[in-house]
């Protein structure tokens, strides 16, 4: 992870380098030679996804001359620094949150047009769940897919009725080592309220939506507070999508280590321009259009 723009581009290795430096090392070994379960552990995975993309970012500045105008410490909302040690605590808080649980997070796919049923039939079913089982909404990435996120019994109870009733075909359950975005993990939005604080947030050079509204920051003042409650509510991706389709964004460019974000925009968005850039070829190969 990373090793190729590393090696090829001078502004990711200052980067790379840096983002080492303030988790105090380990982290650039681990992104390039793993070993993958460890890399992909929550407390380490989002220290390197925020590192690889603001490294693919400082290249496009510096050797493509591109004007970056996209997430808050691309925009100048907070700094490299600061935003490291955030994630870096957000990974170890939320890793840390359910330790007596079972505890999963299940992809759904929804069929028809069922979002919005689907998203009331699982208020209904939180309500009636036996106490201390969870069953929330995480993800809303698309208008065709979910993800659901809480304890094991609660979320296959409630994936079951939404199939049941015919809102989602096919599930999956996802790999990861926490049930993220939903209230399990209000013990870790609890440790990252203080440290939101001690932070100096700025105002974004243009426009960040932040997934809690599917919105723009309105201020730097809500910044903090948002990026507390994104810990435990759901990621509004979709709605987020629709709110730069509706400001005529037509040509998207998807920075980062995986092929999932660019994969969902091609299923919404068919006849867009969409162009992932994650590695040294696809930056050495990069055209602005």
């Amino acid at each position: 992870m990373g090793a190729d723009i590393y090696r090829d581009f001078p502004a990711a290795r200052d980067v790379i380098d840096e983002c080492n430096d303030i988790v105090g090392g380990g982290l650039r070994e681990l992104m390039f030679d793993g070993p993958q379960k460890q890399l992909t552990s929550t407390i380490n995975a989002q220290p390197a996804i925020l590192c690889h993309s603001i490294a693919i970012l400082r290249v496009l500045e510096q050797n493509f001359d591109f004007n970056i105008n996209s997430a808050l410490v691309a925009t100048g909302a907070l700094k490299l620094e600061d935003a490291m040690r955030l994630v870096r605590l957000r990974g170890q808080s939320m890793q840390s949150s359910v330790t007596n649980k079972e505890t999963i997070m299940r992809a759904l796919v929804v069929t028809g047009d069922h979002l919005e049923d689907i998203e009331q039939t699982m208020q209904r079913i939180q309500r009636s769940l036996p106490e201390g089982e969870v069953a929330e909404i995480a993800n809303i990435n698309s208008r065709t897919q979910i993800v659901l996120s809480g304890t094991v019994k609660g979320v296959e109870y409630a994936a079951s009725i939404v199939h049941t009733k015919g809102f989602a075909g096919r599930s999956l359950p996802l790999p990861v080592s926490a049930p993220f975005h939903c209230s399990l993990m209000a013990p870790a939005a609890e440790v990252m309220g203080p440290a939101l604080e001690a932070v100096q947030f700025s105002q974004p050079a243009i426009d960040v939506v932040s997934n809690v509204t599917g919105r723009p920051f309105k201020s730097a003042a809500e910044i903090g507070p948002l990026l507390k409650r994104q810990i435990v509510e759901t990621v509004q991706w979709e709605r987020s999508l629709r709110y730069a389709k509706e400001d005529f964004v037509f040509d998207w460019i998807v920075v980062g280590p995986s092929r999932v974000l660019s994969n969902l925009l091609r299923k919404e968005f068919p006849h867009d321009v969409i162009r992932p850039l994650s590695t040294s070829s696809e930056l050495s190969a990069w055209r602005p259009q």
